[in-house]
């Protein structure tokens, strides 16, 4: 009877051990496969807002709402990717995360350079921001369905920089200047030759004179310090608008369950909206305030006759790229499309 009784117990205990070491196993699995570890590439310097405000704090965001199980290591300043290279190195995997421009790799997105052109109106980031992102998703265009797009935002409007004043377009005839994307035909249109360089590359080509100006948001003479190398703004916001997308690689996203994948898509959503949009209005205000009360660049205000000219000299680039995309977008009129949603977010922020 005594030897049933701790046969018995003996059984229950082994049990007991085993259903314990099952638990434990699973839990340790578990733990395993919810741990996500993502790598994010971008040339923003550490210090500038790009990465302190907008990058940290979409993993901070995404931290939070996964509970810790999607972990994104940042990896700033060209230091994993180099600007012009990171689109391309989140599709082959180098990293899984990119943060960059469009336009830095000219002629691979075509259809978005509709939210590029010059001669179209963006009050501020917030606006080109929305426009952008609206349009890509009712567009889909193919050249970007080899990465999972997570964000879009925009500068906005932008103006040139440069050594020397420039107050018309005799002053711009021949004058070299920084300029990517479409911003390069518009610099060339107007009779300046564009240079074409990652705004990373911008300070020291501007401090050694390899170029004389720069067409860009107010925002790098702050946060790329370009206030110490040029003396004059000449406001121009006809003729910019810079797009940044936040992109993942395909099969990393794949590979992330679903639950998470509805938690980091609707969280996303949320930080782009309160945050991301507005990003560049932000960085504008304090490199226009850097720039003139503690650099001492003029600010030049081009004359209602002058505008009308330069205008005139971009309107071309209109009728170009419209010719060029009209068989990539199965009829879709990209152009009427981006002016529409314009008309539309200028009139809401």
């Amino acid at each position: 009877m005594q030897k049933s009784i701790m046969t018995k117990k003996l059984i229950v205990l082994l049990v007991v051990i085993t259903m314990l070491f099952s638990i434990t196993a699973c839990s340790k699995t578990d733990g395993e496969a919810e741990t996500i570890e993502l790598s994010l590439a971008h040339f923003f310097p550490a210090t500038h807002p790009a990465e302190t405000v907008f990058v940290q704090g979409w993993i901070k965001a995404i931290d939070e709402a996964t509970n810790g199980v999607v972990k994104i290591t940042s990896y700033p300043g060209g230091t994993l990717l180099q600007a012009a290279d990171t689109y391309n190195g989140v599709v082959e995997g180098v990293a899984d995360i990119g943060l960059s421009c469009f336009s830095y790799t000219r002629g691979r997105f075509p259809v978005l350079e509709a939210f590029e052109l010059p001669g179209i109106t963006y009050k501020n980031s917030k606006v080109a921001s929305k426009v952008a992102w609206d349009g890509i998703q009712q567009l889909n265009p193919a050249e970007v369905q080899d990465t999972k797009l997570m964000m879009v935002i925009a500068t906005g409007p932008g103006d040139l920089f440069t050594k020397d004043p420039i107050r018309s377009l005799a002053d711009l005839k021949g004058y070299e200047i920084r300029a990517t994307g479409l911003s390069a035909t518009t610099i060339e249109a107007l009779g300046g030759i564009p240079i074409g360089m990652p705004q990373s590359d911008a300070y020291e080509a501007l401090s050694k004179g390899i170029v004389k100006g720069n067409l860009s948001p107010v925002e790098v003479l702050k946060g790329w310090k370009h206030a110490e190398v040029t003396d004059y703004l000449t406001l121009t916001p006809f003729l910019y608008n810079t797009l940044f997308f936040v992109t993942m690689n395909s099969d990393k996203w794949a590979s992330i369950p679903a639950d998470l994948q509805k938690i980091i898509l609707e969280t996303t959503d949320k930080f782009y909206n309160e945050t991301g949009i507005g990003l560049w209005d932000m960085q504008n205000e304090e490199g226009m305030d850097y720039a003139v009360n503690e650099q001492g660049m003029e600010v030049i205000e081009l004359s209602d006759a002058e505008k009308a000219l330069w205008i005139e000299k971009v309107a071309p680039i209109q009728d170009t790229y419209t010719q060029s995309v009209k068989d990539l977008t199965s009829g879709t009129d990209v152009l009427k499309l981006v002016k529409e949603l314009a008309d539309k977010y200028n009139g809401i922020y």
